[in-house]
């Protein structure tokens, strides 16, 4: 069984695509980018400012799909320049700083509205 979560509390799909699929004890939620929620407008700013975003909706499509940043397992983080990772790091780790996902980090030569970090992850659903 799979169904889709979607809140009105993280930016709305852009394309043919869920902001969130909830299947087998799990919960896979689309790459998240700096938009805000409420306006739609994209926050621009540097690879820290954008990646607290990022969490935020992040946070808000796990709340909606029955999880938490708790409970995610992987990440995929996708980040326009590499030399901005350590930033995008230091702010990571304050959202994650027991036991951390697994994680990538992939250097994208291009990501939606030019954000600078895109985030994607799987988490478990609460029980």
């Amino acid at each position: 069984m799979r169904e889709r979560v979607q809140t009105d509390q993280a930016p709305a799909a852009i394309g043919p695509y869920s902001q969130a699929i909830r299947a087998g004890g799990f919960v896979f939620v689309s790459g998240q980018i700096a938009i805000d929620p409420a306006t739609g407008q994209f926050i621009g700013g540097d690879v820290a400012e954008q990646t607290r975003q990022v969490f935020k909706n992040l946070a808000a499509v796990l709340e909606a799909a029955g999880s938490s940043l708790d409970r995610v397992v992987k990440t995929t983080v996708f980040l326009q320049d590499m030399q901005e990772f350590a930033q995008m790091n230091e702010v990571y780790a304050t959202f994650f700083s027991d036991a951390p996902p697994a994680r990538a980090t992939v250097a994208a030569a291009g990501l939606p509205r030019d954000a600078r970090v895109e985030i994607e992850a799987v988490a478990l659903l609460s029980e």
